[in-house]
């Protein structure tokens, strides 16, 4: 079987991608190694939809991701659990080293507004307004009334049912494990089986993780790790928190669930060999929740209701994706390395990538990502887009 477009990874990018390519008549599939959003595109609770203090280079992506998810429910004809609840970044010191605190609270908010980010500085009583729970040692935050949460689950896996209705094929527990490279080209992809599926245009590499050791079979080094994020919920009486909450200094990461509190941030747990799916580190748990309960004190009498460390996430050495073509394949796109901050910005990466794989020039909201910018001119492989 040839399809024109072989996309490898059923998470929230592979998956949105073959919705846009099937939705313009392509021919696509989809491989994924276990099942549909079973890395770190599902799990528990819910993801953020952020520009706030997100990097400069992925505001752009977040200016056109907000409309995208505006109507993204309806489009895909599904609940996605998309909230618009704003989201706040909380401020307890002076200065937070070369990159924080009150003293860059000026300078933030006319950067993101100049990137189309509408964005406010508040003040403890104003933010008090807003979260009455707070502690007293939050000083200020950033405002941002566009940001807010959805299912990372439910998202994926509407994106795969609007792709398959719209004619995208999607095959679960089939991995690819070479890319068979013919001249500048992959002609087809071989996986675990034995079996081979013949590439006509391009693939597209979105399994995350695995990205890596697919790209090192074609000679190309990439400069990606990979760890396993933490995330709790507790069960609290009452509202904890009402929005999206982000801090400055503190590791944390806070989401209002109906009837709890999702909390993350950056906490990592431990990879088991064994079982191959992560697991829990008790001093993280623990330390994960005392940073919440000092920034909202009515959790001091809370328990942990769930942890959840199950899946694996890509990690890249200046915490920016890598979205480009493979210098050794010219038909090969990736994308990974999101490093923890991916999924708000997939139906506007994925939107752009369609345009892109079907005639439009490289779009300029992706130069930043390009693989490029990890080498030095001296060594630097021109990369040829995908020809037609």
């Amino acid at each position: 079987m040839k399809y024109r477009f072989v996309v490898v990874g059923g998470g929230v990018y592979g998956c949105a991608l073959a919705w846009h390519l099937a939705r313009r008549g392509e021919k696509v599939v989809v491989l994924e190694a276990a099942e549909i959003a079973s890395g770190s595109s599902g799990g528990i609770g819910q993801r953020g939809v952020r520009a706030n203090r997100r990097a400069a280079a992925e505001l752009p992506l977040m200016r056109l991701a907000y409309p995208l998810w505006e109507r993204l429910a309806d489009d895909l004809g599904a609940d996605i659990g998309y909230e618009r609840t704003g989201g706040l970044n909380l401020v307890e010191q002076d200065v937070t080293g070369t990159t924080g605190g009150l003293a860059s609270l000026r300078a933030r908010t006319w950067h993101q507004r100049e990137h189309g980010i509408p964005t406010e500085v508040l003040d403890h009583e104003q933010v008090r307004e807003y979260e009455p729970g707070v502690a007293d040692a939050v000083r200020a935050a950033l405002w941002c009334p566009l940001d807010g949460t959805a299912d990372h689950t439910a998202t994926t896996r509407a994106f795969a049912a609007a792709a398959m209705a719209a004619g995208a094929v999607i095959r679960e527990h089939t991995e690819v494990t070479r890319l068979v490279r013919e001249g500048g080209r992959v002609s087809a992809v071989e996986l675990a089986d034995g079996e081979r599926i013949d590439v006509g245009e391009a693939v597209v590499l979105l399994n995350n993780t695995g990205v890596a050791d697919l790209a090192a079979g074609l000679d190309v080094p990439l400069p990606l790790w990979w760890l396993v994020p933490q995330v709790l919920t507790v069960k609290a009486a009452g509202p904890v928190c009402r929005h999206l909450i982000g801090h400055d200094h503190r590791v944390l990461s806070m989401k209002p669930l109906d009837g709890s509190v999702m909390i993350s941030g950056g906490w990592r747990g431990r990879w088991n060999p064994d079982t191959q799916r992560g697991e829990p580190i008790q001093d993280n748990v623990d330390r994960n929740i005392a940073e919440a309960r000092a920034v909202f004190p009515a959790l001091a009498d809370t328990i942990v209701d769930r942890v959840d460390t199950s899946s694996a996430e890509t990690c890249s050495v200046d915490a920016l994706p890598i979205v480009d073509l493979l210098p050794t394949a010219g038909n090969v796109l990736i994308g990974t390395g999101w490093s923890g901050h991916g999924f708000a910005i997939a139906p506007a990466v994925a939107t752009l990538l369609a345009d892109w794989l079907t005639g439009h020039p490289r779009p300029d909201a992706l130069l930043p990502f390009r693989y490029s910018r990890f080498r030095t001119p001296a060594v630097r492989s021109r990369s040829h887009d995908v020809s037609h």
